[in-house]
Parts: structure tokens; C-alpha cells; sequence
């Protein structure tokens, strides 16, 4: 599906409240971004059962129903849990992933609220969901007269909704931090590999398994943790910052002078979370061009080519990833040409 505008969690909850009360609707986007739980919390606003169909585990029976004989003529009856007689969310999870005799069993459904002689109860309400193709997920085409029955739009993970969400729902504090240092590691794209990688559902998955463990969790029971959770770098930085925590090191505190960057050997990898994070603050809080600069962004410049000097004096290595192109961001040139003028070591391991 190409759908050149996407939208937000709460730009999605206003297209439900507005759209979805008129005409089914169709919802685009990756696994693990909260398309489910959106769903099922518009269904609790608008005061509704939410009954959810997976379209991988359907049958065309499981909508139709079966036929039964009655007065001497066959009548289709359809599944208890569709046929009700109260008002409701019917959410079809996974709808693209169904088999094409399915979704020919959904098209009076969505397009005209009935099965066979059974109607939707006035003010029920349908959408479906499901993956892209680019996603690695089961997907198959959606015929054209299903998808002109719908409404689509295709929602995208933003860390700012997430944080909010988590904030009040009990995710553990340290993710909830480490999201608003790396608001970039919320989600990635799936691996075309059989591997753990990072969404908004495998963040909750780690939360809930740190608060079964509790404070006294291990390095090694952390590691495992994340390992069956997120991406592999995105895990190995978390662990870091865990780390990090532990050993009360601060980057704030370090641009601020009141600590230097953690030169021991066992503390390599919470240096390169730091780094990292030093990256990620300089390509937020600089801008992209030099004209007009305030004295707080000259300010951050002048500190962090210091920083940056002593951070390739503990590891050149690392120092050359914290200023190279990574993931589709960089540096601003201004800066990077100062970089270059003042650590030439920098820009010759570079060009290597």
C-alpha cells in the first residue's frame, strides 16, 4: 500500500473518532507500533466491546458461518462471536494476511455491515490492520474491492507519544529514560534475518521482564534480557546505559565539566554509549547552518571539540564513529570542518 501521508497515535485516534464511526478503516504499519492497543483503547472511549479476528488463523466458515437447515431451507449462521446483538468494535488484525477466499467472505461485511441475513447492530463499528509488504511480515495482496471498502492510513511510531503512553502505564524507568536520551532506538525497520529487533511491543516486553527481576537483576541476566528483546546494537547500548547508571555517570555532567569521560578498560562500552549519546545531543542541539549562532550553541561547539579531542585520546576508534555519517544523519558540516581543522588525527583515521 502506498499511502504518501502518515500519522502519529493521537492524529490516529482523531481519524477513529471521526472516520471510523462512519466507514471502515484500515490500519497501515509495521509490527509492534501499537496498532492493536490503539484500537482497543478507542473501542473503551467510545464505550464498546472490542472483539478482535486474527486474518491469519481465519477459515471463510469463521465469518460466514455454516449452513443449517430450518423450515426446510439452508440458512448461514454466522460465529457467535461476530452475531451479537449489542453494539461493537470488530477489529480484523492481520486482514492482509488472510487467504483470498477470506477476504471475499469480509466484503459484505465491510461494505455492507451484514452476513447473509445477519446485520452488524446499529452504531458497531469495523477496522482492520495490518503489515507492509517491506515489513518481513505475513502478507498477502489485498484485492481492490476490499481495499476501495476502506478508509486507509498508516501509522509510524513517534517516540514523543510512546514516552507519554509509557509514562503512564508503568514502564520502567530506565527505558523510559534511555528513550528520551535515544529516541532514534524506539523502533527499526525488521531484518530481513530471523533476529529480536526493536518496536514499542518489545520495549514493554523488556520493561515487564526488568520489574520481574527487580533491582538486584545481573549483568548477565540483563544481557540475556535484551538480547531477547531488542536489536543487537540498540541492546548492547541499553546495557550500557545500564551500566552507566550504576557507575553515576552523567553526560549532562560531563559537557558540563564536572566529569571527564570513563577511561578505565572494563568501561569501554559505557564510553561508547556515552559517545553515542554525545552524537546524538550535538546532531539535536546544533544547527545546520553557521549563520547567526547564540552563545549557548557557540558555547556546546567550543565544549564539545574539547570533549571530542579527549574522547580521541581514550579511543580513536570510537571518537571517528561519533563524528561519522551513521543511519542516515551527520554532523553539521561547519562543525565537522572545525573538527577536521582541530583533530586532524580524526579526519586521517577517517579517510582510511
Amino acid at each position: 500500500m502506498n499511502i504518501p501521508i502518515n500519522v502519529n497515535q493521537s492524529q490516529l485516534m482523531d481519524v477513529l473518532l471521526n472516520i471510523a464511526t462512519i466507514r471502515p478503516v484500515f490500519i497501515w504499519g509495521a509490527p509492534g507500533i501499537g496498532k492493536s492497543s490503539i484500537v482497543e483503547r478507542f473501542a473503551a472511549e467510545m464505550g464498546l466491546p472490542c472483539v478482535s479476528l486474527l486474518g491469519s488463523q481465519l477459515a471463510p466458515e469463521d465469518i460466514i458461518g455454516v449452513p443449517q437447515i430450518i423450515e426446510g431451507k439452508s440458512v448461514f449462521c454466522p460465529p457467535r462471536v461476530i452475531a451479537r446483538s449489542e453494539a461493537y468494535c470488530l477489529f480484523l488484525d492481520e486482514l492482509n494476511a488472510c487467504s483470498q477466499e477470506v477476504q471475499k467472505a469480509f466484503y459484505s461485511l465491510i461494505h455492507d455491515r451484514r452476513i447473509g441475513e445477519y446485520r452488524l447492530p446499529e452504531g458497531s463499528i469495523i477496522i482492520g490492520a495490518g503489515n507492509r509488504a517491506q515489513d518481513n511480515a505475513i502478507v498477502k495482496p489485498m484485492s481492490s474491492a476490499l481495499v476501495n471498502r476502506m478508509f486507509h492510513v498508516e501509522l509510524v511510531a513517534r517516540h514523543r507519544d510512546w514516552l507519554e503512553w509509557a509514562g503512564q502505564n508503568g514502564i520502567h524507568p530506565h527505558i523510559l529514560e534511555y528513550i528520551g536520551l535515544r529516541p532514534d532506538h524506539l523502533w527499526r525497520q525488521p531484518p530481513k534475518t530471523e533476529e529480536p529487533f526493536s518496536t514499542p511491543r518489545s520495549w514493554h516486553m523488556l520493561s515487564d521482564a526488568l520489574h520481574s527481576y527487580g533491582d538486584g537483576i545481573t549483568d548477565q541476566e540483563l544481557e540475556i534480557l535484551t538480547a531477547g528483546c531488542l536489536s543487537p546494537q540498540h541492546a548492547a547500548q541499553f546495557r550500557a546505559f545500564v551500566k552507566q547508571i550504576r557507575s553515576r555517570y552523567a553526560l549532562s555532567t560531563i559537557i558540563g565539566g564536572g566529569q571527564k569521560w570513563p577511561s578505565a578498560p572494563a568501561e569501554r562500552d559505557v564510553l561508547y554509549f556515552l559517545a553515542q549519546s554525545f552524537r546524538a545531543q550535538l546532531i539535536k542541539e546544533l544547527p545546520r547552518d553557521k549563520t547567526g549562532l547564540s552563545g549557548t550553541v557557540l558555547a556546546l561547539a567550543t565544549r564539545a571539540k574539547a570533549l571530542m579531542k579527549d574522547l580521541a585520546a581514550l579511543s580513536l576508534e570510537i571518537a571517528q564513529m561519533t563524528v561519522a555519517p551513521a543511519d542516515g544523519e551527520s554532523l553539521p558540516d561547519w562543525f565537522m570542518a572545525e573538527i577536521v581543522r582541530d583533530l586532524p588525527r580524526l579526519a586521517e583515521k577517517k579517510e582510511k
